[in-house]
């Protein structure tokens, strides 16, 4: 027998659909508030645009919303005097669920610029969360309307007839679940007005106090707002943190609309995640605490609010990750950012200046991620130099011409101090990259920028350190120089034979030997010390890979060249060698603790030696 083919409609029966919308609408039984807010601000601009263009009567006093409560009887109340609605608009907006009453006034006044929170019609079945028995008492805008109630205890079932309201608007009113007594106590409405309506456009009563801030700064125009207006809305968003370095403010209606204010705030460490905190608003309502997607990854560390009424207010995450609209706001504060970083830097460097530690390491993550962002801010990357100054690349380039575009850093600038020093000496600066971006942010610009080239300050001796004019001294004996004399000499009493030594002479005399490492061999360590997972040890064996530069020029090593064949000076020769290696490994990386216990009895030895000499 064959299947005949059938059409037709899904049944859906209210039984199945009511508890849905009841019980897993919402995260969050205590965005019931929100909506119920919401839903009343919806009801206000509703009226008070008819009202504008000649639909309805003006409102005489102001428009506002007032919760009642009383927590004995467990019962709340919210009371506006909005537009109100008839018998047959709840017929069609309560009675029909997901019936959107905004959505239905938006498509007959798509022409005017209506605020409108609601999109969806099922805010107000987010009651039921919290209640009982829910009910309404309305009265409408319209002439010879007659008040209306309606109630209904959580079932499909309702109840329908005339109300009692003399004034225009609507009262809902919720008798709270026997566990749910909370939400009919001051302090805890207080909070939730304060969380998620602080910023609505009217007031909202709780009892005879106005309890929302009802001020949203970012509702301004950016060229009204002071420095100290901008820092207190700060401080109410942040009561306890410090005062932050900067802040944008977004303003901006084309080609999306997009309005907020972000704060770059002071950081306990780098990249610190405990700062970055931006919340979310729809049309001045909260949504969430949680905005990450619209920003990107390197500007997590900031704080403060965006309103972005384009989206729903129940719009998940799963829904932002993906969305165009999302995408194109994240762009575009990117360059908002950029712009402001550029602006600060040209009209007050100084303060810029200032910020740069706080905010350097965003900055550098930035122009590694997005392009675009390097492209506007590439001229104003700044670098502390040992000149005591910051500076840009290019004028590191200009101070030093005879470098030929190569620039000196030092990630360890203490262990590193005597070759930056040394460079001083000649005349030329030594930038400071210590951070753990630092190694891939050098390798990123010399990629960018290809005729710049870093070398740590330890990784080669610098050119310009080492004298070329001092000639190599010969023995007429060997006829080796003595150069190979005393490489040959450190190699045999340090028992290292496969330890590269140089002997070079410096322009100066105060250093006797330091120890560089190969530029490349130096950055594949930081890269995997700072790893996660990676072997620490194989981390520290790539340190192993050294040259011992030996300075010519010192006395001591002058003195070494002459006794190293002398037999009664073997002992004295050993030792010198042993701790002139020593000395300069503790500026290269930590002695294990055989070598820091070898390095003190030699250095007690080299002291009795002096005391004999004396």
């Amino acid at each position: 027998m064959s299947i005949a083919v059938e059409k037709g409609k899904i049944s859906v029966h209210m039984e199945n659909i009511f508890p849905i919308v009841k019980k897993a609408l919402y995260n969050d039984k205590e965005i019931f508030l929100r909506e119920l807010i919401s839903n009343a601000v919806d009801a206000i601009n509703k009226h008070k645009h008819l009202a504008m263009i000649g639909d309805a009567e003006k409102e005489a006093g102001e428009y506002k919303i007032e919760l009642r409560f009383d927590s004995e009887a467990r019962t709340l109340t919210f009371v506006d005097n909005g537009l109100g609605l008839t018998a047959d608009e709840i017929k069609k907006y309560i009675n029909e669920v997901a019936f959107s009453s905004a959505h239905d006034f938006m498509e007959r006044f798509k022409e005017q610029a209506a605020q409108i929170i609601g999109h969806f019609g099922l805010g107000f079945y987010s009651a039921f969360m919290v209640a009982d028995k829910v009910e309404i008492n309305s009265l409408s805008y319209q002439a010879g309307a007659e008040p209306v109630r309606w109630s209904c205890d959580g079932s499909p079932n309702f109840e329908m007839g005339p109300g009692d309201k003399a004034e225009r608007g609507t009262e809902i009113k919720l008798t709270l679940m026997s566990d749910e007594g909370e939400f009919s106590e001051e302090p805890r409405l207080q909070h939730l007005i304060r969380k998620y309506c602080d910023f609505m456009p009217y007031p909202i009563y709780l009892g005879d106090k106005q309890a929302n801030k009802q001020d949203a700064l970012w509702n301004k125009n950016p060229k009204e707002v002071s420095d100290e207006e901008y820092l207190e809305f700060y401080r109410y968003f942040f009561p306890f943190a410090p005062e932050p370095h900067l802040w944008i403010h977004l303003n901006v209606e084309v080609p999306f609309n997009l309005r907020g204010i972000l704060y770059f705030p002071k950081l306990q460490h780098e990249m610190d995640p405990s700062k970055g905190q931006i919340k979310l608003f729809v049309n001045n309502v909260f949504v969430s605490d949680q905005s990450e997607e619209f920003l990107p990854r390197f500007l997590m560390t900031l704080q403060g609010g965006i309103d972005c009424p384009d989206i729903p207010l129940n719009v998940s995450r799963s829904m932002l990750q993906n969305d165009p609209y999302v995408q194109k706001v994240s762009s575009f504060i990117t360059r908002k950012v950029a712009d402001r970083l550029k602006e600060m830097y040209n009209k007050d460097r100084e303060a810029f200046i200032k910020t740069w530690d706080d905010i350097h390491t965003f900055i550098k993550f930035g122009v590694m991620e997005d392009d675009k962002f390097y492209d506007k801010v590439k001229d104003i990357l700044l670098f502390k130099s040992s000149a005591g100054d910051y500076i840009t690349l290019q004028e590191y380039a200009a101070r030093h011409p005879q470098l030929d575009k190569k620039v000196y850093y030092t990630s360890e600038e203490s262990g590193q101090q005597r070759f930056v020093e040394l460079l001083k000496q000649q005349g030329i600066e030594t930038l400071y990259l210590s951070t753990l971006i630092d190694t891939h942010f050098i390798q990123f610009l010399e990629y960018k920028n290809q005729e710049y080239k870093f070398a740590r300050v330890d990784s080669d001796i610098a050119e310009s350190l080492v004298d070329e004019e001092q000639p190599s001294i010969v023995d007429p004996k060997t006829n080796q120089t003595g150069d190979e004399t005393i490489e040959e000499l450190f190699k045999r009493e340090l028992g290292h034979d496969k330890l590269t030594v140089k002997v070079q002479a410096l322009k100066t005399e105060e250093v006797p030997a330091l120890i560089v490492l190969p530029e490349q061999v130096r950055r594949l360590y930081e890269m995997t010390r700072y790893m996660q997972g990676s072997n620490q040890n194989d981390a520290e064996r790539l340190l192993d890979e050294h040259t011992l530069v030996l300075n010519s020029r010192h006395p001591l090593l002058q003195t070494l060249r002459k006794v190293s064949d002398n037999p009664s000076e073997k002992d004295t020769v050993h030792l010198l060698c042993e701790h002139l290696y020593d000395l300069a490994m503790l500026a290269h990386k930590p002695l294990r603790p055989d070598q820091m216990d070898r390095f003190m009895g030699n250095a007690n030895k080299v002291l009795q030696l002096v005391a004999k000499s004396l």
